[in-house]
């Protein structure tokens, strides 16, 4: 038995002329909101109100912000404004002897690695080598050298 599958669910249906219905519903409500600004307010007051909200209906309309709507990066900035953070460093309270005295201790406690002059010379070679072996055709014409 053959069913179909939908295609292309993620586009939106135009409902009106060329919008969709959210849309179409952001353009309205801003619309409806400048046209009550002009009928109870001053001309001057009212062009200042609703300069902000027709930029902020038609860019919830059209624009888009990474290839999502507005309206999410809206949500997360608001969700992170206003949502519990957690903070995981914390520092530490200084040691009454002062920053210089705890320094050798805590230094003394932790292995340190030594790395002799040669040994690093070598691991330096190796790099290098590796690198020049794996780059491309494409890679050496750009780097400028050739092995």
């Amino acid at each position: 038995m053959q069913y179909q599958v939908p295609q292309f669910i993620e586009v939106e249906d135009k409902i009106f002329g060329p919008l969709t219905l959210k849309q179409f519903i952001y353009v309205a409500g801003g619309g409806g909101l400048c046209l009550i600004f002009f009928t109870l307010l001053n001309f001057y007051i009212a062009i200042i109100l609703s300069v902000p909200i027709i930029v902020l209906s038609l860019g919830l309309a059209f624009y888009k912000f990474n290839g999502r709507p507005l309206i999410v990066a809206l949500e997360h900035a608001f969700g992170y404004s206003f949502g519990t953070k957690l903070y995981l460093w914390k520092q530490r309270p200084p040691s009454p002897a002062g920053p210089s005295a705890a320094t050798p201790a805590v230094l003394g406690t932790l292995p340190v690695p030594k790395l002799s002059q040669s040994r690093l010379k070598d691991l330096a070679w190796s790099l290098n080598i590796k690198d020049r072996a794996t780059m491309g055709v494409t890679d050496k014409a750009r780097s400028g050298f050739e092995i």
